[in-house]
């Protein structure tokens, strides 16, 4: 319920990432609920991960597609080819902006299965600094690290 009321406050959609079909029913549909309320908001997006792994995310996004092929709904663009759009709209991350900066504390400098697709042009910052130290000047250091990046999307930098 503090999850719903901060959505509206913030005007946050929240997302759940994952399988929720390991979870009770009364949390499946607490999630259900939450995603449902804050489905309209574009102002900020807060995807929480549960039960979460990006190969996990792209068998289950590549079964239910196979599954609307069988049922004869179109899976594909107008001619027949499956498109980078398409395969998204399959993820768990559907509809979402995929992640400008990702921070990795302790010292891990690998993605471990955390979404796969959705960082290909993503920034890293990796720091030492353990998660439960991870604080507001931290967060300022990545941040201006950030934003002396010369963000290219795979571009070539014209000299």
């Amino acid at each position: 319920k503090r999850c719903i009321k901060k959505a509206h406050k913030n005007q946050m959609r929240v997302k759940i990432i994952g399988d929720p079909s390991a979870f009770p029913q009364d949390i499946q549909d607490s999630i259900h609920e939450l995603e449902e309320c804050s489905k309209d908001y574009d102002h900020m997006y807060f995807q929480i991960a549960m039960n979460y792994g990006s190969r996990d995310e792209i068998l289950r996004g590549m079964t239910r597609m196979i599954e609307d092929v069988k049922n004869a709904e179109n899976a594909f663009d107008e001619n027949g080819k499956l498109t980078e759009q398409c395969f998204e709209s399959y993820l768990d991350t559907a509809r979402i902006p995929d992640p400008d900066l990702l921070i990795r504390t302790s010292g891990e400098q690998r993605l471990s299965n955390y979404l796969m697709w959705q960082l290909a042009y993503t920034e890293f910052y990796f720091t030492e600094v353990p998660w439960p130290d991870f604080h507001e000047e931290e967060l300022r250091k990545a941040i201006e690290q950030y934003n002396n990046r010369d963000r290219r999307y795979g571009g070539v930098k014209e000299e």
